[in-house]
């Protein structure tokens, strides 16, 4: 897939080559078309809207007024896409236009109309559009901003969007706006998003950089919109009319010859349309301070990883001294900006654009230790190593090699500190395990002190003047092994030594015929070779193909501190399964970097220089299994260069006996690391060869994520593409490393190491408080923080009528603080409020979704969001869907009538009369209880005084949603991507039955969790299949009866039964929308009884409609119906059909809610 840079190349060439005719600008009608075109890409949805509210979300929460100056906006302000709260605090809104057709379109959408509010509606005058370009000496006046200034520094935002093409050198122009910032409160920002990849910004430093390297832009293929197309991204038509209509015809060739056709987007051409956004401070010309301390490195020096090269980093400084890299931190710290570490520079995220680089080479030396020199032979008699940051993993084996020791490191000699520190896997790991297994110590520079620390076994003469043991020792030294980029700067790593071995390697390449027998050739190599080798031999293997013929390559090396044996085990035949070798040698620790078939064997050898790579790697089980094996083959066929191949480290042995918590590094239960390479030539780095061949790599890396046993994070980085691979990184011990990070990095200086994501699901839980006006909702919302607070979790209480208290006071004049703090000037009110809000839902129909949407918004930041004001019925049901990676809960607050006419301010007299009226207003609201059309989550009474009664609900009933069994079994629910088929993200709920305790767990919950008395349930029905699993086996756990709901002539008569719609999977699976009748046992339910109906999934609802109807043909209604679901998929909206078909009285609770399918 072409990305719109080589189009643009293409398209400029083509004109070039076919006339001489002279270019001429793009009319403003023109470009206008054009752009229109590029606007309905998916980067403005899915990458700039999302990263902007991101990025000034904190500066938004620290003002209460906002100025803003956008350049080129075009016909629209992205501001106005940005979240109603956003919005409302832009009080001056500035533009440079100079397209005329954008500028008056962009005044009048910034404008509102009768019917409609206007995008930023609270600015103070009306918006400023400069039909000009935007210069380095541009001047704007101060006007009437609150952020006002004498010298220009009037702006809190500048956001240049897809607007720095053709303005040159960018560098003044960011300079300039960054003039324009104001001085004071500091944090305005200038921010810049880009498609054309790589910004070159001079030396300014970034504040935040993202990419979106995935954005695309669909193109209708039909002439009339590429005859508007190409032009705008060639940048020019031609003056000779004749000569432009021919040139018109080829570039519509081009278009269709580098466009993708896609089956997802019929009639369209799709180009690849990456972006990237960089946002900038005052500090941003900071860099200067940094390199009057600390030495710059050799100007020409380039990093070993070419995708490195290509970013355009901030000069790279080389410290030379320990306080150098303390003075680099310090200005990190000062400055708020952040840091890459260059050690071998095999890392593609050792680079990054407009980021101090810090190149740890001028610390290269290596230490050995003899058992006894450190004075502590009595309880540490083994040989230690220290190495400095800088070394390379060659420099140290020869080092070593020459006192008869070695480390077990990585096989490539060029590799660094990066490696050994995130895993580091070699020929030794199934002996002596990986290379973060042998760090027993290390001296480290904090990034969020910048103090100099040792940690563990550093031997005394190694410890630099001034170094200090932390109190969270243990904890660093642990993270470091195995996520050691994430923490700190290392300064240099103590390991222990092992004796050298010799080694013996005999290669093999077997070229292979078929699909079948390359997995016949991977099992039989997996089951007969790999499995059956001792600890001291290992065995990796390569996909590739050679000259358009699939090859099977192997290599086994064996290793021995004695006499190598030369001979395999005898219960291994490697003969027969890979015939005789093609090459045998024996050699040392340093010889041994030779015999990597990649580097001399394949392709006439990838070490000379003449290529470029990309990898990925997964932890694989049982290569020669059918899926897996599928998914190799089918990946080494579908290469997009010839070079590209797949590379099987042997594993297993120590690397697997070591616990998973025993370092940072948790993935331990694998048999092979399946390391996905993607090669092309050198001269073709940058191009769509190489991005080509990157795309190739995350594909593979995705079809083998959900067969694998976790992915090795040293080569993943800020790449938005390897999140979903750093989810499954480090096993177990994500969640405390996502808190260690927090801790030791909370200025996220080292943001460009592999990304520790926040826990898998410490889910957010959104409570809706609802009731009648005085029942005591705030005050019941209150205590239940207290208690999430206690509990140590972040909650916080909300009311979502505050917006419409203060759009009501500001547009009748009301006293805002009276309507919000004061209980009696708020029921005076009341009336007209409620007005107020229903007459702006006449006019806004959404506005109840956008106001729920700010609420949760604001609240990213607890666990718990409690809600109260809501107006809305079911409003589970009525909105779960626009949150579903949340779990909604609707807790009602029922008070006595005379209770809550007490608050209103209403004590009235004792006579007899009263109180019987009182006693009947009591009788009347438990009545309108039962006559709601719908169930809440839960009731809480709030009759009695005092916050007992309120904490003991939520002791029982909302902690229990944060135990740790429920986290665990969500866990258990694997994620299965583009099944059943593509597009579709799968939870496999019904593999908690086959997890270790899976069922027990599941049922346990399901016990302990349903809100009802069981004891007063007479029955649980489910209907097949999948939910036969678990209602059997909670029948049994609560001694219930259990009714089992069949599809028609399953059951012998007599039966009842209803017609049922296709389930959300199987309408996914097949076409087939044939309607079916479930039945059950006509007399085995009598009625009135209790039911609870237990479902494995609630998605969209059309089963447990099926069976809430059969049920009712039974006598069963559905107040006398609980659901208790398993696993909820809210985007499904099931709570609304089932209220809509006349079940909303039905009780359902889910034990896990997740998002996608």
């Amino acid at each position: 897939m072409a990305t719109l840079n080589s189009l643009k190349q293409a398209l400029q060439q083509k004109a070039t080559t076919a006339t001489s005719s002279s270019k001429q600008a793009l009319t403003e009608a023109q470009y206008s078309a054009g752009f229109e075109i590029l606007a309905r890409g998916s980067e403005y949805q899915e990458f700039i809207t999302p990263q902007l509210t991101q990025l000034l979300a904190p500066l938004f929460r620290s003002r209460t007024h906002i100025s803003v100056l956008e350049i080129g906006p075009g016909p629209k302000s992205v501001f106005g896409h940005q979240p109603e709260r956003l919005r409302r605090k832009i009080r001056r809104y500035v533009a440079f236009e100079p397209n005329s057709l954008f500028a008056t379109k962009l005044e009048e959408w910034l404008c509102s109309t009768p019917k409609t509010e206007a995008p930023l509606p609270c600015l103070v005058s009306p918006p400023e559009i400069h039909r000009i370009p935007f210069a380095p000496n541009s001047k704007i006046g101060s006007g009437t901003s609150a952020s006002s200034s004498d010298d220009g520094k009037i702006f809190d935002v500048i956001l240049f969007c897809h607007s720095m093409y053709g303005l040159k050198p960018r560098h003044k122009f960011i300079e300039r706006a960054l003039e324009m910032l104001v001085e004071k409160p500091e944090g305005g920002m200038v921010v810049v998003f880009h498609r054309e990849g790589t910004l070159d910004l001079g030396g300014f430093m970034c504040h935040r950089t993202a990419s979106f390297p995935t954005g695309v832009i669909s193109v209708a293929h039909d002439d009339e919109v590429l005859d508007q197309f190409a032009p705008f991204i060639a940048g020019f038509t031609l003056q000779d009319l004749d000569v432009n209509k021919a040139i018109r015809d080829e570039w519509r060739m081009v278009c269709r010859a580098l466009g993708r056709r896609e089956e997802a987007s019929p009639g369209h051409l799709i180009f690849s349309s990456p972006n990237v956004m960089a946002s900038f401070t005052q500090h941003a010309t900071a860099l200067s301070e940094l390199t009057a301390q600390v030495p710059l490195v050799e100007e020409g020096k380039r990093v070993k990883n070419r995708e490195a090269c290509i970013h355009r980093s901030a000069p790279m400084v080389r410290p030379t001294e320990i306080q150098h890299v303390q003075h680099c931190v310090q200005w990190a710290l000062k400055h708020g900006v952040g840091l890459t570490v260059i050690g071998g520079g095999h890392s593609g995220h050792c680079l990054q654009p407009n980021v101090a680089a810090v190149d740890m080479s001028a610390f290269n030396r290596i230490h050995i230790i003899t058992a006894g020199e450190d004075g502590n032979s009595a309880s540490n008699p083994d040989s230690l190593v220290v190495a400095e940051a800088g070394c390379k993993t060659g420099d140290i084996i020869r080092k070593t090699l020459v006192a008869g020791l070695t480390v077990p490191l990585g096989a490539r000699p060029s590799v660094g500190a990066g490696l050994w520190l995130q895993g580091g896997i070699g020929h030794l790991a199934r002996l002596h395990g990986l290379s973060c297994d042998a760090i027993v110590g290390a001296v480290v520079v904090s990034v969020n002190s910048s103090q100099i620390l040792y940690l563990g076994r550093v031997p005394s003469q190694h410890r630099p003047l001034g170094a200090v043991r932390p109190e969270n020792e243990r904890d660093l030294l642990w993270a470091i092994k195995g996520a050691g980029s994430n923490f700190c700067i290392v300064i240099s790593i103590t390991f222990n030594a092992f004796a050298a071995p010799t080694y013996s390697v005999r290669s093999w390449v077997i070229p292979l015929s078929n699909k079948l027998e390359a997995q016949l050739k991977l099992c039989a190599f997996d089951k007969s070779i790999a499995r059956k080798l001792p600890r001291n031999w290992s065995a990796d293997a390569y996909l590739y193909c050679d000259n358009g013929q699939l090859q099977f390559g192997v290599t086994i090396f064996e290793s021995s501190t004695a006499r190598l044996t030369s001979k395999m085990p005898t219960t291994i035949s490697v003969d027969s399964i890979l015939g005789l070798a093609d090459d045998a040698k024996v050699v040392d620790g340093v010889g041994l970097f030779d015999t990597e078939m990649y580097m001399s064997g394949m392709h006439g050898g990838h070490g000379g220089g003449k290529t470029s790579s990309f990898k990925r790697c997964i932890f694989l089980k049982d290569i020669g299994g059918e899926e897996v094996a599928r998914i190799l083959i089918e990946a080494v066929e579908t290469r997009p260069s010839p070079l590209c191949y797949l590379h099987l480290l042997h594993g297993g042995g120590e690397v697997g006996d070591v616990p998973a918590d025993a370092t940072a590094f948790g993935c331990r239960d694998w048999d092979f690391a399946c390391v996905i390479t993607g090669v092309w030539p050198r001269d073709q780095d940058g191009t769509e060869s190489a991005h080509s061949a990157m795309r190739w790599v995350y594909h593979v890396a995705s079809d083998l994520l959900p067969l694998s046993n976790g992915v090795y994070g040293a080569d993943l980085g800020p790449d938005p593409r390897d999140a979903v691979l750093a989810t499954r990184a480090f096993g177990p011990n994500r969640p405390r490393l996502a808190h260690l990070k927090y801790s030791l990095d909370p200025g996220n200086v080292l943001a460009h190491a592999c990304p520790l994501l926040e826990a898998p699901m410490q889910q957010k839980l959104v409570i809706l408080v609802t009731g009648k006006s005085c029942a005591g909702k705030d005050y019941c919302a209150d205590i239940w923080v207290s208690i999430f607070t206690r509990n140590g979790l972040t909650a916080r209480a909300v009311s979502i009528s505050d917006m419409t208290k203060r759009e009501y006071a500001a547009a009748t004049g009301a006293d805002l603080n009276g309507l919000m703090w004061d209980r009696t000037y708020k029921e005076q009110h009341r009336s007209a409020l409620t007005e107020f809000f229903q007459d702006q839902v006449r006019q806004r129909p959404r506005l109840p979704q956008e106001h729920f949407l700010n609420v949760v918004f604001g609240g990213v930041d607890v666990d718990v969001l409690l809600i109260t004001g809501m107006r809305d019925e079911a409003p589970i049901a009525a909105l779960s869907h626009l949150v579903p990676d949340s779990r909604l809960l609707d807790i009602r607050v029922e008070v006595s009538e005379e209770i809550r006419l007490v608050r209103r301010g209403y004590h009235g007299s004792n006579s007899d009369s009263d109180k019987n009226k009182t006693n009947e207003n009591s009788s009347k609201v438990r009545s309108e209880l039962t006559a709601l059309d719908y169930c809440p989550s839960l009731i809480f009474d709030n009759d009695k005084t005092g916050n007992d009664a309120a904490e003991r609900f939520a002791e029982t009933h909302l902690l229990p949603y944060f135990h740790e069994d429920i986290q665990r079994l969500a866990k258990m629910v694997r994620q299965v991507p583009d099944f059943p088929r593509p597009g579709i993200e799968f939870r496999h709920v019904l593999g908690i039955s086959q997890q270790p305790g899976g069922l027990a767990l599941c049922t346990s919950l399901l016990q302990s969790h349903f809100n009802g008395d069981w004891a007063r349930v007479d029955v649980i029905a489910c209907c097949e299949a999948s939910s036969f699993i678990f209602a059997s086996a909670l029948a049994e756990r609560v001694n219930v009866p259990l009714v089992l709901i069949r599809e028609a002539g399953k059951l012998p008569p007599p039966t009842i039964s209803v017609s049922k719609s296709p389930s959300h999977i199987s309408s996914l699976v097949s076409s087939d929308s044939e309607v079916k009748r479930i039945e059950m046992d006509r007399y085995l339910i009598p009625r009135g009884a209790s039911v609870v109906v237990l479902d494995d999934v609630l998605a969209t609802g059309k089963t447990l409609c099926a069976v809430l109807q059969l049920l009712d043909e039974a006598g069963i209604g559905a107040e006398h119906v609980s659901v208790m679901a398993v696993a909820e998929f809210p985007v499904h909206r099931g709570r609304n059909l089932l209220r809509r078909r006349g079940f909303g009285r039905a009780n359902i609770q889910s034990l896990l809610v997740f998002d996608g399918a």
